[in-house]
């Protein structure tokens, strides 16, 4: 079930700005100490709106790629104050876009909305990083797989391409918690996501699903011991250049 190709993906949240250039220079210089990883990983930073076209412009690595962290579902312009739409952020030079974020499901983003703007971000050939997971009292309530079951049927139409799809599977009660999933636990879920996406989309191989949620440089040998799992979203930590860099060597310690 594991692609060869490990991600590690930061979501800084609401955090930085044009000073914080510096942390994707310490990243480019870690990157030149330790080439004979390169072909084994890639790292895409999620930051806000106001950093991509920056970032894009002043970065010079090319093992280092950007993202957004949501769109509008409307395709081009309209009357959507504050909004962005998938084709702006595609002209400032994002690549990828994190959707159905727990953060923004609980600002109203419905499995129907997600599925809006899932289409509207592949139209515009962008990849997506697609957020599923329960809560802590859906997982109490031992929902958590059909609650998996419902957000991905609900969101992914049997027309994506479900190649350009990356699914992050973020239980809600392990963000900034610092609680994670037992490894037992964490496998037959992975195993699940696979098998669900693969026969309910009637795709020949398993789908990139990585995992985000309290990821830290302690933790991620445990992560690393699961071979379903593909790669990470990374909250906090992403936004050091420390921590994340730290995460990256003790996983392949």
């Amino acid at each position: 079930m594991t692609n060869k190709l490990i991600y590690f993906i930061g979501n800084w949240k609401m955090f930085g700005d044009f000073s914080s250039i510096k942390i994707i220079n310490k990243l480019n210089k870690f990157y030149s100490k330790f080439k004979k990883i390169h072909y084994r990983n890639k790292i895409i930073l999620c930051v806000p709106y106001t950093l991509i076209h920056f970032f894009k412009e002043k970065n010079k690595s090319k093992h280092i790629y950007f993202g957004a962290q949501n769109c509008h579902q409307h395709q081009t312009n309209g009357p959507f104050t504050g909004s962005i739409s998938a084709s702006m952020i595609k002209k400032v030079g994002a690549q990828y876009v994190i959707l159905g974020h727990s953060e923004n499901r609980s600002s109203g983003d419905t499995n129907h909305k997600i599925r809006d703007k899932i289409k509207s971000a592949l139209n515009e050939k962008l990849r997506i990083i697609f957020c599923i997971g329960e809560t802590f009292k859906e997982r109490k309530e031992k929902k958590t797989i059909s609650v998996l079951r419902k957000q991905i049927k609900g969101s992914i139409d049997k027309k994506y391409n479900l190649n350009k799809i990356i699914i992050a599977y973020e239980p809600v009660w392990s963000i900034g918690t610092g609680n994670v999933p037992q490894k037992n636990e964490l496998r037959k879920i992975f195993i699940f996501i696979k098998r669900e996406i693969k026969k309910t989309f009637k795709i020949k191989s398993f789908p990139i699903v990585i995992y985000g949620g309290s990821v830290n440089a302690k933790n991620i040998s445990m992560f690393s011991s699961i071979s379903e799992i593909d790669g990470f979203l990374i909250g906090g930590a992403s936004q050091s250049s420390k921590k994340f860099i730290d995460i990256i060597k003790n996983y392949y310690k």
